[in-house]
């Protein structure tokens, strides 16, 4: 794994960000932990009246997530933009970071408040300066994503909120700064590492980082003939580049490594291998 490289995209998206989690205020059975029990069951208003005009960091926070909560079950603004329950959630929430730069929820409510008015690249929308309100760009929410990534070192459901955002706006070099912090993180998963190499395969553009982000996976789950039969697809497709270029020996060395991973003979990677062998037999005249 690159030591530091989600810290270094977060930098370069929010200089200054911090981490933390969730704080202060309120012992069992207090306006906090009622206002946050309220929320949890959908009841925003009971929720804003029992905080009140509080002004901590955790009332700030739980008043975002009230608003942003009546801003879900709501009208969206006909404009494309923050409605007005979202601008009000956004300065709860703003205000929250503000006095607490380490709230971690803070920060990923942001993320998650703003990442739906983000449009997929190439989508049909409103220009940023058509709609009122703030101007809500992939970079700010990648920064708020990443704050509360750094906040809490333990969390992955901040990571993996990064990564879906990141992939849905097709920000590779993001994605993969989540995969590695997220594999860093639930290092025995296999499923994970699986992932990640699926992405380097595609959307990272990386095919031979793959290969050993499989390895890993395969030290964890050494029987996953699916995750060997990836690997194979790897080799052979590497293979067939050798064998276009004439290079027959590295072409031979990536059969090799393919073969020891397809398995099962009635496979399509199975099939292909054996064609690239015949290929490669045709055209180095080895046949």
């Amino acid at each position: 794994m690159r030591a530091g490289l989600l810290v270094l995209v977060v930098a370069s998206l929010a200089a200054g960000c911090g981490g933390g989690g969730v704080g202060e205020g309120g012992g069992a059975g207090g306006p906090i932990e009622q206002a946050r029990a309220l929320i949890e069951q959908g009841d925003y208003d009971g929720a804003l009246a029992r905080l009140g005009g509080g002004t901590d960091p955790e009332s700030l926070y739980l008043l975002g997530r009230a608003w942003a909560g009546k801003a879900a079950t709501g009208m969206p603004s006909p404009d494309g933009g923050l409605s007005p329950e979202e601008l009000q959630a956004l300065d709860f929430l703003d205000r929250a970071v503000t006095a607490r730069p380490d709230h971690a929820g803070a920060h990923l409510a942001v993320a998650e408040l703003l990442a739906p008015h983000v449009p997929a690249p190439g989508a049909s929308g409103a220009a940023p300066d058509a709609t009122p309100g703030p101007v809500v760009t992939a970079d700010r929410v990648l920064a708020a994503y990443g704050a509360a990534v750094q906040a809490d070192p333990a969390d992955k459901e901040s990571v993996e909120a990064l990564i879906r955002f990141a992939l849905r706006v097709e920000r590779s070099r993001e994605a993969e700064a989540g995969f590695r912090e997220l594999a860093s993180r639930d290092r025995e998963n296999p499923d994970v590492l699986v992932r990640f190499g699926d992405f380097l395969v595609g959307r990272g553009g990386d095919p031979e980082a793959a290969l050993g982000v499989y390895a890993q996976a395969l030290i964890w789950r050494p029987d996953d003939s699916e995750t060997r039969l990836k690997v194979a697809d790897v080799h052979i497709a590497a293979a067939r580049g050798h064998v276009e270029q004439r290079q027959f020996v590295a072409a031979e060395a990536r059969l090799r490594e393919a073969r020891k991973n397809v398995g099962n003979q009635g496979s399509p990677q199975a099939a292909e291998l054996r064609r690239v062998e015949r290929e490669l037999a045709d055209v180095s005249g080895r046949r």
